[in-house]
């Protein structure tokens, strides 16, 4: 797993300049994070505990560090890798890891990486995709071998949908009007119960 250049050098450079004490304090905010414990990664936090250790990172640099933890973490949480397995990547993919960072990774992975890997998977079962377009037509049922009531109109109504995979499904349906009429009291309600929040 290579490791994005910052200003010249690595993410793992960067890691490997920390003394275990201040990585383990670094590590344990982002697994905090992931385990549902806190709302996000508050980076202006870590550059102070940097800061006060005598440890200084830009700002990118900084970014760049948080980021490949998570992507590390995440993907080791959504493979279920062991912490002898995440080192071994690691090691792989840059061989200018420090045994202490990569003792500090093994420890926190053990310790904490079931739970993470338990909250991307009912992350994944929870999560829901995002509308990104509605559309409507208003149409008059003409022809029919199952239907008795003809000339009637309908909507159809499609939906296109972006699961948190990223792929953008669409989706079908037909109503009576007077089921479209409660759908959009409906959206009208939530509308305003939204603009409450």
């Amino acid at each position: 797993m290579p490791a994005p250049d910052s200003g010249g050098i690595s993410v793992v450079d960067n890691i490997c300049r920390l003394s275990p004490d201040l990585f383990a304090d670094a590590c344990q905010h982002i697994l905090s994070y992931l385990q549902g414990q806190t709302s996000g990664v508050d980076a202006a936090e870590i550059s102070d505990r940097f800061l006060r250790a005598g440890v200084r990172l830009d700002h990118d640099a900084l970014q760049d560090m948080i980021r490949f933890l998570l992507l590390t973490f995440r993907s080791a949480g959504k493979s279920n890798v062991s912490a002898d397995g995440l080192v071994s990547q690691l090691e792989e993919g840059n061989p200018g890891w420090s045994s202490s960072s990569l003792q500090v990774l093994h420890r926190f992975w053990s310790e904490q990486g079931a739970v993470v890997h338990a909250q991307q998977e009912a992350q994944a079962l929870l999560s829901v995709g995002q509308l990104v377009d509605l559309q409507w037509k208003l149409g008059m049922a003409v022809s029919s071998d199952a239907c008795r009531s003809l000339n009637s109109p309908y909507v159809t109504l499609l939906l296109k949908i972006a699961r948190p995979s990223g792929e953008i499904i669409q989706r079908a349906f037909e109503l009576t009007v007077p089921q479209f009429q409660n759908f959009h009291r409906q959206f009208k309600e939530m509308a305003a119960v939204m603009e409450t929040v």
